[in-house]
């Protein structure tokens, strides 16, 4: 019987013929099937030039002969709007967006608007907007956070040509404002708690004519002098102003803007990505050959929807007809949400499962000595056969992992991790304790998201996949980092994507997207990657984010960060190294019921979680078990942090020490714990003096 391996030869052998005429294909039909065919695996390897022979770009073995850019069952689909009329005529009575929250702000179950529902909803929206005069091409900003409205402004922005611009709701004013001015926003949507942001600098935006408070009531909202040109309505009379002069769809064209999603970077203002509808729809396109939703699946929509990560899910989502419930806004109640819910997708962060996983191997630890064996031996057991390709013992579900399973409501199939690396411990441990598929993903906002993601069937951890088929991967190489293509025995280098997913450039700024995107149209990461066998793709570094110490070793603080996260009392970690140094310090934001249970197991008293945060004895055991967490990572000896800092309180968006999308602002970091910084080289330097 043939391997899957061998089935894509044996059709790449019938079928070589041209490629199709996209502007990024590198296969000519003069190749034999042997040159095609460099590798076996995941993903394939090409030449980059027929000339050169060097077989270094990547493509998915799903599509290795043409970069996937429509839906293959609906190639028709080539737009935002296109894909939610498919939805509309194939899945019209089936439930689409689902909250709990009812009309009078209590909690209730779940409620649910159909996709035909959703349909009329968008058309009174557009034809609100255009009611107000906005013409096609007009920037709207949605500044809230997930709920049934922000897709169907949305799908509205679509449906009439119009350019949606996400504002975060966590950034403060200033990043708003230069986003809505940036941008040229003309109507931003919002809710009455960012409503009262938008009114103390609403004479700095002068571009907006329309603010449309989504859960207001007209009688409660602000009236505008006439002088300032601007409206301030309800999204119920806007969608009332709609219906009574219902208009024609402005449908876009594949090549028009669908949005300008502005990254809140870790330094300097704020970026505009400029995606197509053809963007959004090749990188979901691509990802629906790798990953296959239904009808019958429910998603949990929690990550901010100005990221393009739960945009990418919800564009998937509505081709398959999926339900969407929403949370209630509060992360703090999202496990409660869950169970009310009862997912069969959940996609989420690296940070929440990091959680998830302390959670349960503390419950574990403190069970006692026969419970903690006996889930050591069915965790063992489960995670031997999930490996071995065998189907584990229902007997360990029934005894152990059913109740774990409730955690996330009894019924996820599919988990989904992105935006930073998902440790594989952690990811084999979700594989056993959940029961399903389980996928990392790596993307970023300028390729749509998806650039890699996990095969299923693939049980190998401490990766992020083969290519999407709607992108070509390559790795070039970095000689300051000790980092090229012809590394021994996996190829090394800045991972560098090509294709229908990649950007059109930064918005209004045409010298940052030239350096990121060079003459033959690469998008370079700023991302080090390797290929293991099979054609996974590995992330091993970051170019941006090196340093070098004293004697000359450079530092990936975020591989070092991702390594200690799994320390049972760190809730988070900041990496900090300079060349006036030979060693590393950290800033530790603890996680405090750990730290509070192991004060009153050695008999520790005190009065706050400040003052044990100062507690030497304290500091020592964190930096004892960080050593052991090092150690059994196999951090080499100058990658071990010597000294640590304990704080009580985490770093925010709101203290301005994180992005949007949980990484750290490095330069704020230091700048804000310089003194703890600076305290800690002293006191190095007091136990082992220069000579």
């Amino acid at each position: 019987m043939e391997s899957p391996a061998q089935r894509r030869l044996h059709a790449i052998q019938c079928h070589l013929l041209p490629t199709s005429d996209d502007s990024h294909s590198l296969v000519q039909a003069n190749l034999t099937a042997g040159e095609f065919v460099h590798g076996l695996g995941y993903s394939v390897a090409l030449p980059e030039k027929l000339q050169t022979g060097k077989w270094n770009v990547h493509r998915s073995a799903r599509s290795p002969l043409k970069l996937v850019s429509r839906f293959a069952d609906h190639p028709e689909i080539g737009t935002l709007h296109d894909n939610f009329v498919h939805a509309i005529e194939t899945f019209h009575d089936y439930k689409y967006l689902g909250t709990r929250i009812r009309i009078d702000g209590t909690i209730g179950e779940y409620k649910w608007m159909t996709y035909g529902e959703a349909g009329t909803a968008r058309e009174a929206i557009g034809s609100g907007l255009q009611y107000h005069g906005l013409q096609k091409g007009a920037c709207i900003g949605l500044y809230f956070i997930n709920r049934p409205e922000w897709l169907i402004v949305d799908h509205a922005c679509s449906a009439y040509s119009y350019i949606s611009v996400p504002l975060y709701d966590t950034l403060g004013p200033d990043a708003v404002k230069f986003a809505v001015n940036h941008a040229g926003v003309q109507a931003i949507f919002c809710v009455p708690q960012t409503l009262n942001s938008l009114l103390s600098f609403l004479s700095e935006i002068p571009s907006v004519c329309l603010i449309v408070v989504v859960g207001g009531m007209d009688e409660y909202l602000p009236s505008l002098p006439s002088t300032s040109g601007m409206k301030v309505i309800s999204y119920l009379k806007l969608i009332s102003q709609g219906r009574s002069s219902l208009l024609p769809f402005c449908p876009p064209k594949p090549e028009d803007i669908a949005t300008i999603c502005y990254t809140s970077g870790t330094t300097g203002t704020p970026k505009g990505v400029v995606l197509t509808h053809g963007n959004l729809i090749s990188c979901a396109a691509g990802f629906s050959r790798a990953i296959k939703f239904n009808p019958a699946d429910i998603y949990m929509s929690y990550l901010p929807l100005a990221h393009i990560y739960e945009r990418t899910n919800q564009v998937v989502s509505v081709y398959y007809g999926v339900a969407i419930g929403f949370y209630q806004g509060d992360n703090l109640k999202l496990m409660d949400d869950l169970a009310a819910l009862r997912p069969t997708i959940f996609c989420s962060v690296p940070r929440l499962y990091n959680r998830i996983y302390s959670g349960i191997t503390n419950a574990v630890m403190a069970s006692g000595m026969l419970k903690e064996r006996l889930f050591r031996a069915a965790y063992n057991s489960k995670k031997q056969a999930i490996m071995s390709g065998r189907n584990p013992s229902p007997m360990w579900d029934r005894l152990i992992f059913n109740k774990i399973k409730e955690k996330l409501g009894g019924r996820v199939r599919f988990m989904g991790s992105g935006a930073s690396p998902l440790s594989p411990d952690v990811m084999d441990f979700l594989r056993v304790c959940f029961g399903c598929q389980v996928i990392e993903g790596y993307g970023m906002t300028e390729t749509s998201c998806v650039i890699s993601i996990m095969d299923e069937g693939d049980t190998l951890s401490g990766h992020v996949g083969s290519p999407n088929p709607a992108c070509e991967i390559k790795l070039v190489d970095v000689p300051e980092m000790n980092y090229t293509s012809e590394d021994q025995p996996h190829p090394r280098g800045e991972i560098c994507v090509r294709g229908p997913i990649v950007f059109q450039g930064y918005y209004k700024d045409e010298v940052q997207s030239r350096e990121v995107i060079d003459n033959d149209g690469w998008l370079h990461t700023g991302d080090i990657g390797l290929w293991l066998p099979g054609g996974r793709l590995k992330i091993i570094d970051r170019k941006k984010n090196i340093f070098k110490l004293a004697q000359g070793e450079y530092i990936a603080p975020e591989k070092i960060e991702n390594v200690y996260a799994k320390c049972k009392f760190i809730s988070q970690c900041f990496i900090y190294g300079d060349s006036l140094n030979s060693s590393l310090v950290a800033v530790v934001a603890v996680e405090p019921d750990v730290m509070k249970d192991w004060a009153t197991s050695v008999g520790i008293e005190y009065e706050n979680l400040g003052q044990l945060c100062n507690d030497p004895r304290a500091r020592a055991a964190v930096l004892a078990d960080m050593d052991d967490v090092g150690r059994e990572a196999q951090l080499r000896g100058f990658e071990f942090v010597k000294a640590i800092t304990l704080v009580p309180e985490p770093l925010t968006l709101e203290n301005d020490l994180l992005t949007p999308t949980f990484k750290i602002k490095r330069p704020q970091a230091k700048a804000y714990f310089a003194k703890q910084i600076s305290d800690m080289y002293a006191e190095l330097s007091k136990l082992d003096p220069a000579p």
